[in-house]
């Protein structure tokens, strides 16, 4: 009873179900990372527009806060993906000869 219930998993070959489920996951990563970027690119225009349009009071400080926000937002955003993309390609390597024929065939 001491083993764990994923001991079964333990250096075991993908399947063609894996195959495309790491699949799914890198269209995922590819898309959280757009997101990021468009989180990022809606900040920074929104700063500058604010600091354009208005010049004075809290709203200044709010477009000053929008810019660096909207900068770091984006780093961080291709940090996370590259980080993941590292891990997926890891896995990726773990498919059987057969598979991989097959995937770059088609």
């Amino acid at each position: 009873m001491d083993k764990s219930p994923y001991s079964k998993f333990d250096n075991a070959e993908l399947i063609l179900r894996d195959e495309l489920a790491i699949d799914r996951t890198i269209l995922a990563n590819e898309r959280t990372l757009l997101a990021y970027l468009r989180s990022g690119v809606s900040l920074i225009i929104a700063g500058v527009s604010i600091m354009h349009f208005v010049q004075f009071g809290w709203f200044l400080a709010v477009g000053l806060f929008c810019v660096p926000v909207g900068i770091v937002t984006g780093i961080f955003g291709v940090y996370r993906y590259r980080l993941i993309n590292k891990s997926i390609n890891l896995v990726r390597r773990q498919l059987p000869g057969v598979l991989k024929r097959e995937s770059c065939s088609s």
